[in-house]
């Protein structure tokens, strides 16, 4: 999810680019880890960091941790939340709700590599033009 916040209204090879320091920044993306961040871990990250992010995304990787680890307590996972919803359209919708910085495409993106089920690309980019 992450990823898909970082790369919105980047290229994605900028964004691939740097994606092993921002990893690292991020200790691997641990929502418990990353949730409990607060203003000196993003004011780090914000000034001396060689991904230079953007302060706003950063603050919603953080709140959305938070977000997926009370989701997760509320379905007794994060994936008995993703499949709580009644399609994928629905997901998408719920996730767009939920999460900040996190559009259509990064819903998609995000849903692939979690392996939840996805329509073919082809056949949902053409419901969405």
């Amino acid at each position: 999810m992450s990823r898909s916040i970082f790369q919105a209204g980047m290229s994605w090879r900028v964004v691939d680019s740097k994606w092993p320091g921002i990893q690292e920044a991020f200790h691997g993306f641990d929502a418990e880890t990353v949730a409990g961040f607060g203003e000196p871990e993003l004011d780090a990250l914000t000034q001396g960091h060689p991904s230079n992010p953007h302060r706003r995304k950063l603050d919603a990787i953080v709140g959305n941790a938070q977000r997926m680890l009370e989701l997760d307590k509320v379905h007794g996972s994060f994936q008995g939340y993703l499949r709580s919803q009644d399609s994928f359209d629905d997901t998408v919708k719920d996730l767009r709700k939920q999460f900040k910085f996190l559009g259509e495409m990064g819903c998609y993106h995000f849903l692939d590599v979690v392996s939840e089920e996805v329509p073919p690309y082809e056949e949902w980019s053409a419901r969405r033009g």
